[in-house]
């Protein structure tokens, strides 16, 4: 079987001649077994937290190298020539930590009908559709965003900063107010 320990930095397709299609959420998998497109079985050995994005290329035992593509899945495609909708629906759904893909006229998630009734009610059409989806790697992501596409992709989260400490409020340093009273 095939083992890949390795992701490298993205290279010329020419280098590349064998591909593996995962979805999205198998992509979050640094340690899985798959099979690529041709059939044969391969182990993914990959650092603990290695996200694979489309486009990026695994080096094998042996030196093979694996170009990782996003498979086809079912999503739900927003598109607008408004920018202001689009960035109101892409601010929902980030409220809403939806990993997102983010392109020029359009915003893309996995499908899911609630979201979409959420999207409609922003007056915005939604499309369901089958294609890759690569969503953005978030603003604490260790990868570059894949380069653009004519395919629409989606966004991870995470959450780096320590959220215990505390952070001074300007409206509680008033000298003219006894310290020993609560605020009103």
């Amino acid at each position: 079987m095939l083992v890949a320990r390795e992701r490298l930095e993205r290279l010329d397709s020419a280098t590349v001649g064998d591909f593996l299609f995962l979805s999205y959420d198998r992509r979050l998998h640094a340690r899985q077994r798959a099979c690529l497109e041709g059939g044969e079985h391969i182990a993914l050995m990959l650092p603990r937290g290695t996200v694979l994005r489309d486009g990026d290329v695994l080096r094998c035992e042996g030196g093979r190298l694996v170009r990782v593509r996003a498979a086809p899945e079912c999503i739900s495609r927003i598109a607008s020539s408004n920018p202001l909708h689009l960035a109101r629906a892409a601010y929902h759904l980030g409220n809403r930590h939806v990993p997102t893909e983010l392109g020029k006229g359009f915003v893309a998630y996995l499908h899911d009908h609630v979201l979409d009734d959420m999207v409609q009610r922003l007056g915005l059409e939604v499309t369901v559709a089958t294609a890759p989806f690569d969503p953005e790697p978030g603003a604490y992501g260790h990868t570059e965003p894949s380069p653009p596409s004519s395919h629409p992709s989606p966004v991870e989260h995470s959450h780096p900063l320590d959220h215990s400490v505390e952070h001074p409020h300007p409206l509680e340093h008033s000298s003219d107010r006894d310290s020993s009273q609560p605020p009103a």
